[in-house]
């Protein structure tokens, strides 16, 4: 099994499937699903390494990107489906053993939504359905690969964790050296360090957008360069905690949710407020929506305001009041000193 695994490492491409794009991501094969499923249906020795085994059975390998407190019936509903339809999961996990007096006899690989989606139907009504899994011999760093495999093939992974996934396996797998990683995951030395960058995002900034899926690499490639000096990185930081209050107030109220573009502006121009030249102006929101605009002049700060009868005023008032102060504490910054 251990040389199967391996020939799919060196003969599969990273570049998704077409059908797995355009189809249903439960249910349409993956290139990886396509030939795990034929060592399962190929008879003869290869099937002496499949088992049938309970989802408890397994641990779950901490170097997968996947976040596995995230999978929820909803967003594994058409696997569910799929699963309960056929008796069991047609393409196996992949699993390893564990160590002697280790909790789990096994120690899964791949098929986190597989394992997930098994869980919950032996949970619910269905407590017969086993787990089909195939124990395979693999290093860490093979299995990474073989993992990053997978999910490049998935839509539900999302840019940050694949980033931040990334990011430990650099120094856990390859000893550091970015080229290294770079050349067994089949990356240009661009598009890995690219994508480190998006992982060193802080949290308050990750926290400001709607979802975690809205927060793209393009994202990072505007922020990063003014998150790496200090003093606008603070004003970011603060930016986005506003921000984030504000997503969870409109989450509250059943409010559509300020979208990552709004996001990017307001971030960004956080980080440029100390910079700004008289002339130069400031956007005023009200959750996803610009409302006014405060602009510096040479006396002064000048407000314009377009306000709808219906309009919060108290989030209105809070959203100028933030403006005016950072339009201040940028006036401050760029005043000749005494």
């Amino acid at each position: 099994m251990a040389s199967f695994v391996r020939d799919i490492l060196t003969t599969l491409s990273y570049e998704p499937n077409p059908q797995q794009l355009s189809g249903d991501g439960a249910v349409a094969l993956s290139k990886l699903d396509e030939r795990l499923a034929g060592f399962v249906h190929g008879g003869g020795n290869r099937a002496r390494t499949a088992v049938s085994i309970r989802p408890g059975d397994c641990s779950v390998w901490d170097g997968n990107p996947r976040d596995v407190p995230r999978l929820t019936a909803e967003n594994c509903r058409s696997l569910i489906d799929s699963i309960a339809r056929e008796d069991g999961n047609r393409i196996p996990v992949l699993v390893r053993l564990n160590p002697p007096g280790s909790e789990q006899p096994y120690e899964l690989l791949v098929g986190s939504r597989r394992r997930f989606a098994i869980e919950w139907l032996n949970n619910n009504g269905r407590p017969e359905i086993r787990l089909n899994a195939a124990i395979v011999e693999l290093s860490d760093e093979e299995a990474f690969r073989l993992a990053d495999i997978e999910n490049r093939e998935r839509e539900d992974i999302t840019e940050l964790d694949r980033a931040r996934s990334y990011q430990n396996a650099v120094d856990r797998f390859y000893a550091g050296v970015q080229s290294r990683m770079a050349e067994a995951l089949s990356l240009s030395n661009s598009q890995l360090s690219r994508l480190l960058a998006l992982a060193q995002m802080p949290d308050e900034v990750v926290a400001a957008f709607a979802t975690r899926e809205e927060l793209r690499v393009r994202h990072s490639e505007v922020l990063m360069p003014i998150l790496r000096r200090p003093e606008p990185r603070e004003r970011v930081i603060a930016a986005a905690k506003q921000i984030c209050g504000e997503q969870y107030r409109l989450a509250a109220e059943g409010k559509r949710l300020i979208p990552a573009a709004t996001v990017l502006l307001r971030l960004k121009q956080a980080g440029h407020a100390g910079t700004r030249k008289a002339g130069q102006e400031r956007a005023i929101m009200l959750g996803a929506d610009k409302i006014g605009s405060v602009r510096r002049g040479r006396t002064g700060l000048s407000v314009e305001l377009t306000v709808d009868d219906a309009a919060d005023i108290d989030a209105l008032l809070a959203g100028l009041k933030a403006v005016l102060l950072e339009s201040c504490d940028a006036s401050e910054d760029t005043r000749p000193p005494a």
